[in-house]
């Protein structure tokens, strides 16, 4: 009974301060700083989503990818307003901070914590690359229900 107080006490003052994210998948109460959603349809990522609310300089993500000259491919992410935090993986949210998912043809391949990745090879075809920048918890962060991401196509031709 003191344990179910003391967390209904938390909550209370949380909500108080302007509220925290939803862990419920569903749309944040009124006062809610940031909300958690389901996932985007039709983005082939299967990770839930805060939206991130009444950011005047929300985080971005640029993304280029190189063809290396011996072999495969060079991608180099770029972030702005956010801060790429490994030693932070796997743990709570916070605000501009966490890492970033790497997809190519909506198929995670891993996360990213620094600015270069290198892909070692890719089948002949039109390849969709794509980063998403996620929170230290996983979840895709959005601005105005979009995924904070950015996409390249690379074409690979057959030798």
């Amino acid at each position: 009974m003191k344990a179910l107080i003391a967390l209904t006490c938390i909550l209370i003052v949380a909500g108080a301060f302007g509220g925290v994210p939803t862990r419920t998948g569903g749309v944040a109460e009124a006062g809610d700083r940031h909300s958690k959603a389901a996932p985007q349809a039709g983005t082939g990522m299967d990770h839930e989503v805060i939206e991130v609310e009444g950011d005047s300089t929300p985080s971005s993500v640029k993304l280029t990818v190189h063809k290396d000259p011996k072999a495969g491919w060079n991608l180099q992410m770029q972030v702005e307003n956010f801060r790429l935090a490994p030693e932070h993986a796997s743990t709570t949210y916070v605000p501009r901070e966490g890492h970033a998912h790497l997809y190519i043809d909506s198929k995670k391949v891993t996360r990213l914590y620094g600015e270069w990745y290198h892909i070692p090879m890719l089948p002949p075809g039109v390849h969709k690359i794509t980063v998403t920048l996620n929170a230290n918890s996983h979840e895709d962060l959005a601005v105005k229900g979009k995924v904070v991401s950015a996409t390249q196509e690379v074409r690979v031709s057959a030798k």
